[in-house]
């Protein structure tokens, strides 16, 4: 048998999936996901998300930047190879903004990269929920509640009925894997034509 990876229930609007997320989260469903063909504003709260942590991971990777742009010319002009341009201290700090200005955004930039990547759980070429019956529809018309198995109130039958109730257009089971073929699957009618004859 193969193992569930969740329940997912599909509806046609935004405002059902919205509203079937809240009343998820309010029976007591914490792990769960929504895919939808676009952004909607209001479902990360419905599903009760918090902020993202990518901002201040950001922030870090941009300060770690400024202090190193910053650093290399303090230490390579004061420290390993002072030298006297025009009766200019050594530590002439206004003709370093510009590099580490640059260090801050280069450093900035390659953080949220980083981040967002590893953030995401990417690179993911494969997902569970691609085995559900008309997922195909997420990225163009459809929109998608699934509830975990890993979720602690989770309970196949039990939640099955659940979203039952939220009045979707269809309640699929998604397993972990695709089905396993079976032997008729594999098995096809194969006619080989020899001059006048089949075979």
């Amino acid at each position: 048998m193969t193992k569930l990876y969740g329940i997912m229930a599909e509806f046609d609007q935004p405002k059902p999936l919205i509203e079937a997320a809240r009343r998820a989260r309010d029976a007591g469903y914490r792990k769960m996901e929504a895919y939808t063909p676009f952004p909607v504003e209001a479902l990360n709260e419905a599903l009760g998300r918090k902020d993202s942590k990518l901002p201040f991971i950001v922030f870090l990777g941009a300060t770690t930047g400024a202090v190193t742009g910053y650093g290399l010319q303090y230490l390579s002009m004061t420290e390993f190879y002072p030298f006297l341009v025009g009766g200019k201290p050594f530590n002439s700090w206004p003709a370093w903004i510009p590099i580490t200005f640059e260090m801050t955004i280069l450093f900035g930039a390659l953080t949220a990269v980083i981040a967002m990547i590893m953030l995401n759980g990417l690179p993911q070429p494969y997902h569970p929920v691609f085995n559900a019956d008309g997922f195909n529809r997420a990225s163009l018309d459809k929109f998608f509640l699934c509830i975990e198995s890993t979720d602690p109130k989770f309970d196949a039958e039990k939640t099955r009925a659940f979203l039952q109730t939220l009045n979707p257009g269809n309640v699929t089971d998604v397993a972990h894997s695709p089905q396993e073929p079976t032997t008729e699957d594999l098995v096809s009618e194969v006619t080989i034509e020899v001059g006048p004859w089949e075979i």
